[in-house]
């Protein structure tokens, strides 16, 4: 399949890509908003959004239009350093004052299982879906793995071809955490999709998903990323590879593999 459509914005550094990753959420949700006079947003953690977020705490935006999920949630209490909610709550969404009705977070006190149910359940209760039928989020922001995992969706997971639940609870054997994550079937039906991949480490996986075939069981990543999707990623020059042609805001490097180790 071509790559001939993606486009990939590279720029010097993390906290430059993560600042123009914001920016181009920001008028997608201006665009759904002026459309439908509403907008949905999915969101990552990580520390790669920070940025990102705390810019957002700093715009004149009018988030009372916005209703805001997560692409994933590690299953910690929401005051836990590696839950993706504390992040958002902490850089973004207590300082703007976000509308508490309008934040629909994974609910981490219950069993993963139960977690995940609970979150399909409230997605469809909020966005008034039908059974069977997936949410269209207006934007999805998603980061990605050196091992080419998206959400908590990793390398062969069976949730990767999901289409009938929105979300699944997903055990991560290396750090032997539990996750919550939306499924393949979700991420493919956004109407746009903002992916920051920032670092070095993330140069060879990065390469193989923006150029090579077409294989989201091994690299999930490729998710709603490839030719004829909406997707557009947002690199910094460390991930693009040290010798990355023409890098810009606009057009597709052909990225460079990381030094050996790097993984």
């Amino acid at each position: 399949m071509s790559r001939a459509s993606s486009q990939v914005e590279t720029y010097p550094d993390a906290h430059a890509a993560a600042l123009a990753c914001g920016r181009r959420i920001l008028t997608w949700l201006e665009q759904a908003i002026a459309e439908r006079g509403a907008a949905t947003l999915a969101i990552s953690g990580g520390s790669s959004p920070r940025p990102m977020f705390e810019m957002f705490a700093g715009a004149d935006f009018p988030w009372n239009s916005v209703n805001l999920f997560w692409v994933d949630e590690r299953c910690v209490p929401w005051d836990d350093p590696q839950s993706n909610y504390r992040l958002a709550r902490e850089t973004w969404l207590a300082p703007a004052r976000f509308p508490e009705g309008n934040i629909h977070a994974v609910q981490t006190y219950a069993q993963p299982e139960e977690a995940a149910r609970g979150y399909d359940a409230g997605i469809r209760a909020a966005l008034g879906l039908k059974p069977g039928e997936l949410p269209q989020f207006d934007v999805i922001h998603r980061g990605m793995g050196a091992d080419g995992h998206t959400a908590s969706l990793f390398p062969g997971s069976p949730y990767i071809t999901e289409r009938d639940a929105i979300a699944a609870a997903v055990y991560f054997e290396r750090l032997g955490q539990w996750r919550v994550t939306l499924t393949g079937g979700v991420l493919e039906a956004a109407r746009h999709t903002a992916i920051l991949a920032t670092g070095a480490d993330k140069a060879a996986t990065l390469d193989a998903v923006l150029h090579g075939p077409y294989d989201p069981m091994r690299y999930p990543a490729q998710i709603a990323s490839r030719e004829g999707s909406s997707a557009v990623w947002f690199v910094d020059q460390a991930a693009a590879g040290a010798g990355a042609e023409a890098p810009g805001p606009e057009g597709t490097p052909r990225l460079k593999p990381a030094p050996p180790g790097a993984d």
